[in-house]
């Protein structure tokens, strides 16, 4: 086995290593990984383990350096390997990168537990669990994952979650759970509000321009878009986002709607800000019991009025403050659209502006961080503490 593309970097690197493991790439959805990662990044290097690709040669770790301190490794296993052996090659690629980058002083962070069992030979000082979805109840979820996440429960020091339903889902089945639903990075989307010239993948559609952003797969209603469509010709509903783990041949097809792909993550405000209104018209099922959607406060901080369907973390604090106005058929999505579009706009940026002043993935970071530090001191006194006992 050979590691490759691996860069070097000269002398000895201080500040504590994060070592993460993904089940989402990083060059997929810009997301909550990727805000996180790249704050960690800032006071140590963090190695963002994803998973392996087969390949016909040999089995290698493809690494390379994304931002400052920052390592997407993608693993590349032989197809000949069964999927009993993938765990100890696995353990085996990740023991020659740290000997190869010196990674003594880590923590381990999981954004899936499908790779616990690659870290039975690591001594971190905080296993992280960043529970950002229920997994279990995705479309194609792997027949174990409930048994993993039993795993990895057991060895985790801290969980986070990623709303508040998940949240309260966790919170019974490990001492150390916290909530930490999506944050947003407010300069960014707020920049919508400024620009005034149309994207071009969008320029054609004519106004009123509904807006969707977001991976578009099972979690999508794809009867209530296309029953609202047919309510509303005169509308243009531009749906933008990968279309993932569902046939493009299934997505409702109208002349007034609207498929622009993935975009960057750069481009979202200039598209946001070509649009009337936003939605998020989620099918109410397993997928999406828990979600609690990053594109809620970045389509509010975005200057956008918003409709949903009645997700729970939606609805609680969004529509209670009534930011984001609830429906559930296509009848109600669709007024609930026309009296978003003709709402005060400067009211609700107002007390959107009130409600996200104290909302940021700096602040996030920083509060996981300050727990995951407390945790290490902690555990740390309690072993001199012991120490000590036994002299």
């Amino acid at each position: 086995m050979t590691v490759i593309n691996f860069p070097k970097r000269p002398g000895a690197f201080g500040g504590r290593d994060v070592i993460c493991f993904s089940h989402l790439r990083w060059d997929f959805v810009y997301r909550r990984p990727q805000h996180l990662m790249s704050r960690f990044a800032g006071q140590g290097r963090v190695f963002f383990i994803e998973e392996p690709l087969t390949s016909d040669g040999t089995t290698y770790f493809d690494i390379s350096e994304r931002e400052p301190n920052l390592f997407v490794c993608v693993p590349h296993l032989p197809k000949s390997a069964g999927r009993g052996q993938v765990p100890e090659i696995m353990r085996h690629l990740i023991d020659l990168m740290r000997i190869e980058h010196k990674i003594d002083n880590y923590i381990t962070w999981f954004y899936t537990p499908m790779m616990v069992d690659w870290i039975r030979q690591l001594t971190p000082q905080a296993v992280v669990y960043d529970c950002m979805d229920e997994l279990s109840g995705f479309k194609n979820a792997p027949a174990e994952l409930v048994e993993r996440e039993r795993e990895l429960f057991a060895k985790a020091d801290l969980v986070f979650t990623g709303g508040h339903s998940l949240y309260e889902a966790k919170r019974t089945q490990h001492t150390d759970v916290y909530a930490f639903p999506s944050s947003i990075d407010k300069g960014h989307f707020a920049t919508a509000i400024l620009i005034r010239d149309d994207a071009a993948k969008q320029a054609g559609i004519p106004h009123p321009r509904i807006g969707f952003v977001g991976v578009i797969d099972e979690r999508l209603d794809k009867s209530l878009l296309a029953e609202t469509a047919d309510l509303r010709p005169d509308w243009n509903f531009v749906m933008v986002g990968p279309v993932v783990k569902i046939d493009e041949n299934d997505l409702p097809r109208r002349d007034n709607i609207h498929y622009l792909g993935q975009r960057t993550y750069e481009d979202l405000p200039a598209i946001m800000s070509g649009w009337d209104a936003a939605m998020m018209p989620f099918a109410l099922n397993d997928s999406t019991k828990y979600i609690s959607p990053t594109k809620t406060p970045e389509y509010l901080a975005a200057g956008l009025p918003v409709v949903s369907t009645p997700i729970r973390d939606v609805v609680r604090p969004y529509g209670e403050m009534g930011l984001v106005h609830i429906a559930e058929t296509a009848e109600e999505f669709a007024a609930g659209l026309q009296h978003a579009m003709d709402e005060d706009a400067a009211e609700r940026r107002t007390k959107v502006a009130e409600l996200l002043s104290d909302h940021s993935w700096d602040k996030t970071f920083s509060t996981m961080n300050e727990l995951i530090n407390d945790m290490i001191v902690g555990q740390q006194a309690m072993h001199v503490t012991v120490e000590a006992g036994m002299k």
